[in-house]
């Protein structure tokens, strides 16, 4: 009776476990663990996250789309279509990207790139054939994108974007198709182009009055672009007023309002550089106390005008005498003959005087030019006893300002006035009255004139 007992237990034990054992398997079978929790190191996502499309993946962790995809990813294949990074960083329009990139714009951004998503993993094997023509696929974000392949090139498209790397990148989960330009959807343009348009109205500016011309007396025309680093529409000598120093007008260039150049800062830079190389002093304190010469240089560098400074050291200045420097105007003038408006180094004035000879280079006194030669191996400037010799080479170059050091002070080559011809004395006939004239203008009328002395 124990036994019948025991046997009961036993077959009815044996089948409550044999029971529970299917129960479990059927449970997990319907109930699988879910994946979207973790993502596997070999997933596409990942592979996106490390690829080299890393101006999509910035943007894609700046929308804060890791969540979205991991869900897309756990759920089914996916196919990415990546832009290049140079569509994306240099062919980009910035005031677009910079629309993208705005806080408040991050919904159409996170539109713009579920564009380039499709939740079905399509390969280069399941790409549409020629024959088949334009096939839809609907995207993350319910618009749909065309696949076509064009017929005799055979290349493939997406909408106006063209694949240049078909399966670039391909994982069990998904596969990346490298296009060589951005995806941009309708919705997305059209708030691009109304932010815009509101923005453009809000930020008027207005308009001031008319600008005279100072030297025209009339308004102003309103300036050709200039592009950036190009010369100055204007030669040098229409920025310069007329008058003992340099005035320089509102010369049209790359530089003035829009701030190019930086021309005080340049001249400067370039007045320390003398006082820190030594030996011209004298030079660095005319432009600086005696005259105004630094800071209307350095207007003019930031018109866009470039300056060679031929500058005498301080044994030459010292030679001025004080009848040189005391006449009105004569500081500047002298210095005047010793800046080039044109960018000349050692190099180039060597190359130049040994291949021409002798070269004249225009100084802002005008009409005077300074000559220079080739000399004992150097440059040589002027004529005579008042030249000067290229001792300092390149003491401050910059491409806008070059500096040289000579060895005198350079003054203009006057013309030689003519000299008078010294007088000749002549002794003085004397004067023959008037009856005596008519009577010899009678005897020559019959030829007798000549017997007579003194109707000779």
């Amino acid at each position: 009776m124990d036994s019948h007992i025991y046997g009961v237990s036993k077959l009815f034990f044996s089948s409550l476990v044999i029971f529970l054992f299917f129960s479990s398997t059927t449970s997990v079978k319907q109930n699988p663990s879910p994946k979207s929790g973790q993502i596997n190191s070999n997933s596409v996502l990942v592979a996106l996250l490390d690829s080299h499309y890393t101006e999509l993946a910035e943007l894609v962790e700046k929308a804060l789309l890791l969540q979205t995809l991991e869900e897309a990813v756990g759920k089914h294949n996916i196919t990415i279509f990546a832009p290049r990074n140079e569509a994306l960083e240099r062919e980009l329009d910035p005031e677009f990207k910079r629309f993208l990139l705005e806080p408040g714009n991050r919904k159409s951004l996170q539109t713009l790139l579920m564009f380039h998503i499709i939740p079905k993993r399509i390969g280069s094997r399941e790409w549409p054939e020629e024959k088949s023509g334009s096939v839809k696929h609907q995207t993350l974000w319910n618009d749909r994108l065309h696949l076509t392949t064009k017929g005799g090139s055979g290349k493939k498209t997406v909408d106006s974007a063209e694949v240049v790397r078909l399966d670039d990148v391909t994982r069990p989960d998904g596969v990346i198709h490298g296009i060589k330009q951005l995806l941009i959807p309708r919705s997305v343009q059209e708030d691009f182009n109304r932010r815009r348009n509101l923005r453009s109205i809000s930020a008027v500016l207005p308009e001031g009055a008319p600008e005279v011309d100072p030297r025209t007396h009339r308004l102003k025309k309103p300036a050709a672009p200039v592009p950036v680093g190009a010369p100055p529409v204007l030669p040098i000598y229409d920025a310069m007023a007329p008058g003992p120093s340099l005035a320089p007008a509102p010369a049209p260039g790359p530089g003035g309002p829009h701030h190019h150049f930086d021309g005080m800062s340049q001249v400067k830079d370039f007045i320390h550089t003398l006082l820190h190389y030594g030996g011209y002093n004298e030079m660095a304190d005319i432009l600086v106390n005696l005259t105004s010469l630094a800071t209307e240089m350095g207007r003019l560098v930031s018109e866009g005008y470039v300056l060679t400074v031929l500058a005498p050291n301080d044994e030459a200045m010292a030679k001025l005498t004080t009848d040189q420097l005391s006449e009105p105007g004569a500081p500047e003038q002298i210095i005047y003959y010793h800046i080039i408006p044109e960018y000349q180094t050692e190099e180039s004035m060597y190359n130049a005087v040994r291949r021409f000879g002798k070269v004249k280079y225009d100084t802002l006194r005008l009409p005077h030019t300074v000559v220079a030669q080739e000399a004992d191996g150097s440059v040589k400037f002027g004529h005579g006893e008042g030249s000067a010799y290229l001792f300092d080479p390149d003491i401050y170059t910059d491409g806008r300002i070059s500096v040289q050091g000579i060895d005198g002070v350079l003054f203009p080559e006057e013309e030689t006035e003519k000299k008078p011809t010294a007088a000749v004395k002549v002794a003085t006939k004397p004067r023959r009255g008037k009856l005596l004239e008519v009577a010899c203008r009678m005897l020559g009328a019959f030829g007798q004139d000549s017997h007579f002395r003194s109707c000779h």
